[in-house]
């Protein structure tokens, strides 16, 4: 069965200062993208669609998508501020567009298999593309989540938005709720709601990093609630619609149930641009520890 690796990459990367999506970390000048997507095809992913704004497409095919076009077919989607329905208006104020949830729409035209989504701008490991492999050629109609443990996700440098989950007992998703204020506090961790008031996490609680197993069945149920979310938010300037909002919703109204695969597994992402200099030396180590070659494509 064929499957499909979808890249979130249209992000604007406005706290990191730059196009952070390509920008090299690898001893051989590769990216994050490059590790993601080298694991994922070791994992059996052998198609790869990359959704990116049209401003930056000339960039990245030059200086990312075309190291990939031997290795994997290769396709290309857009995520537009002026992608939304007809019946709907973009408010005058808004600068970008609609979050990951959107990102995720903006791809349904090139994807017609079982598929991974992924964010650009981190790295999660073999095991979780593995995982994620297995559970879609299984050839069932649940859905999966790579989960993290919450403390092994964080920056040093300031706050981050994590989807943190409850699970049941047989671990499929119970919900999911999206925390844009995390930071680190002592051996745990506190988040800032939208009043201003301080909630403190434990550390050890399983969150979401977007790396998700889908079949094109989401396809639909995300254009559905993308109308009803601009309904109560298409004139704010700044709301975001979020791939945890859609699986949260869907599970809890029983439209889809999610296979939770948990991993103890760091994470490495750039979300400040001080955060390359940690993750260059992560790389640097996976590399002396095996996991990956000195320079992935050769």
């Amino acid at each position: 069965m064929p499957l499909t690796l979808l890249v979130l990459a249209a992000g604007m990367g406005s706290r990191y200062g730059g196009l952070k999506q390509i920008d090299p970390v690898g001893p051989g000048g590769e990216t994050l993208m490059d590790y993601s997507i080298y694991d994922a095809r070791r994992a059996g992913f052998d198609k790869l669609v990359f959704v990116i704004r049209r401003d930056i497409e000339r960039p990245f095919r030059e200086t990312v998508g075309r190291r990939f076009e031997n290795q994997m077919e290769v396709a290309y989607a857009f995520q537009e501020l002026n992608q939304v329905p007809a019946r709907f208006a973009v408010p005058a104020g808004r600068r970008k567009p609609w979050g990951t949830g959107h990102a995720l729409l903006a791809g349904a035209e090139m994807v017609r298999e079982p598929f991974a989504a992924i964010n650009a701008d981190d790295l999660y490991g073999a095991n979780s593309f593995r995982g994620l492999a297995e559970h879609l050629h299984s050839g069932g109609s649940d859905y999966a989540m790579v989960g993290f443990v919450l403390r092994n996700t964080l920056s040093e440098h300031g706050s981050v938005a994590r989807g943190v989950c409850r699970l049941n007992s047989a671990s499929f998703l119970e919900s999911v709720v999206e925390l844009t204020r995390i930071e680190r506090d002592g051996e745990g961790a506190k988040y800032t709601d939208a009043t201003g008031k301080v909630h403190p996490l434990t550390g050890d609680e399983t969150v979401s990093l977007n790396i998700w197993g889908f079949t094109p069945s989401i396809f639909s149920k995300v254009a559905t609630q993308f109308s009803s979310f601009l309904e109560q938010h298409g004139q704010e300037e700044k709301a975001e619609f979020y791939i945890p909002s859609v699986v949260n919703t869907l599970v809890a109204g029983g439209e889809a149930r999610v296979k939770v695969l948990r991993t103890s597994d760091s994470w490495f992402g750039i979300t400040y641009r001080e955060d390359r200099e940690r993750v260059v030396a992560g790389i640097r180590r996976l590399i002396e520890r095996g996991d990956y070659p000195e320079k992935l494509w050769t």
